[in-house]
């Protein structure tokens, strides 16, 4: 193997095997290892190089060997790195392209470093499909080491309609996983968006199923479009073939979360950024699988049965302006992070990765690439005219259907936050007051007044 144009994979389960496949599909002569026997016999039987051994994995591999981790995020990591520590040599590379934490990467990049090696935090978004025919990647690296290994993942990354690929380097070790992390915040908010939608047009404007799909579809080309949009009307149409009804009817309304959505609301409070859509989508999940909720259900009264003030048609203005706050507090996320550590760099370049690939590639992220484009040091994505525009002709739809929602008691969180996140942002006086004065009353932590400069103290006495 020549060292410019091979890899190894350590970790051939679906998403490490479809990963080999796409290398060695672009001429990217590629080894893997497994210690599951059962992985190694479907990589081998998919025409993979497969060694059982990760000695014989490294030995394999012509010096600087570049090695992609594809396996759990959190211990199984420090493991596959406990295996190969004693096996490389200064120089080599060890690329992580799970979920991991940004704080884990910087930790493991320091410990390679010692020992003369490159660890790089490897975004990597697009499942299964993504991963064999080409995902979006989000890699944090030094500018030397990105260099090596840039010729390997350009290639097997998803090209945008303008033919850029969805790879690009965005800081140091920990950058990559960061913006991996914001990316899938976001996408657990375009995903409670969705299901909100669709559970206010069925409980409260007595759609079914299918033609819940069909309004859906015509959004699909709109500024609403993209993977998930898709993704949700596949499953709308898709049949339980034993019952003959719709499939999703069967599914526990119970949503799973693997800790990324988590990652990004801490990081939002941490970092004092507001992204409350993307905090209720987790917190929305979280309560899904809350056990006294079946019981509550039973006895908790609910409103009268009422017509919801909007049509069904009205709704796609409505996710519209959820999904433009969802990716306007990502973005003002990884800005408030840029501005703490100095990454990750480039969000223009961070909007055009996410366009083709990625789980959460769809319409309105050409939109705010073109933002971008127009101001590189744009702060904030609502401050851009054509994203504002956007906003605006959903907004009024917004409130509508959140109003729906309280009136006939169809739970709306993301779509509730997003409204009283942009009803805060058009305020120019906020009741923030009573909790300063109140703070400085009870605690003595003064308080700025508006005629005057200067910190100020006042015993509140109430008369």
């Amino acid at each position: 193997m020549t060292a410019d144009r091979s890899i190894g994979i350590l970790g051939l389960g679906t998403m490490g095997r479809s990963l080999a496949l796409n290398f060695r599909d672009r001429g990217i002569a590629v080894v893997g290892g497994d210690p599951a026997e059962s992985a190694r016999r479907a990589a081998a039987a998919a025409g993979l190089a497969v060694l059982a051994d990760p000695a014989a994995l490294v030995a394999a591999l012509a010096r600087p060997r570049r090695i992609l981790l594809v396996v759990p995020a959190g211990p199984p990591v420090d493991a596959a790195l406990d295996l190969l520590l004693p096996l490389l040599a200064p120089g080599d590379v060890v690329i992580d392209g799970g979920n991991s934490h940004w704080r884990d990467s910087a930790r493991r990049a320091a410990r390679l470093e010692a020992r003369g090696l490159a660890f790089v935090g490897l975004g990597i978004s697009g499942g299964e499909e993504g991963a064999r025919h080409g995902p979006a990647l989000m890699a944090g690296a030094s500018v030397e080491v990105w260099e090596t290994i840039r010729p390997l993942l350009e290639p097997i990354a998803a090209r945008a309609e303008d033919g850029e690929p969805c790879c690009a380097r965005f800081g140091p070790a920990p950058a990559g996983h960061l913006v991996k992390t914001v990316h899938n915040g976001i996408e657990y908010a375009v995903m409670q968006a969705l299901a909100e939608v669709v559970d206010l047009a069925g409980r409260g404007h007595g759609l079914d199923l299918s033609a819940i799909a069909d309004l859906l579809e015509g959004w699909a080309r709109g500024p609403c479009g993209g993977f998930l949009l898709e993704t949700a009307i596949r499953v709308l149409r898709t049949v339980d073939p034993e019952s003959g009804r719709p499939l999703l009817a069967f599914v526990r309304d119970r949503a799973e979360q693997k800790g990324t959505g988590g990652w990004t609301a801490i990081e939002a409070l941490e970092l004092g950024v507001a992204a409350p859509t993307l905090i209720e989508a987790v917190q929305a999940r979280s309560l899904s699988a809350f056990p006294p909720r079946v019981e509550l259900a039973r006895t908790l009264p609910r409103p009268a049965r009422a017509a919801p003030a909007g049509r069904p048609e009205d709704l796609e203005g409505a996710l519209l302006a959820t999904l433009l706050g969802a990716h306007a507090q990502g973005f003002a996320l990884l800005a408030a992070a840029r501005d703490e550590r100095g990454w990750p760099e480039d969000p223009g370049r961070i909007a055009r990765t996410w366009r083709a690939g990625c789980i959460l590639r769809g319409a309105l992220l050409e939109p705010i690439a073109r933002a971008f484009a127009r101001d590189p040091a744009l702060p904030f994505l609502l401050l851009d005219e054509e994203l504002l525009a956007l906003l605006l002709s959903g907004l009024a739809d917004l409130r509508t259907a959140v109003e729906d929602g309280a009136r006939t008691g169809v739970p709306l969180p993301a779509m509730a936050a997003s409204l009283a996140w942009l009803d805060a942002l058009a305020s120019a006086r906020l009741p923030a007051d009573l909790i300063q004065a109140m703070r400085d009353r009870f605690g003595a932590h003064g308080f700025e007044r508006i005629d005057r400069p200067g910190r100020h103290h006042d015993l509140w006495l109430g008369t």
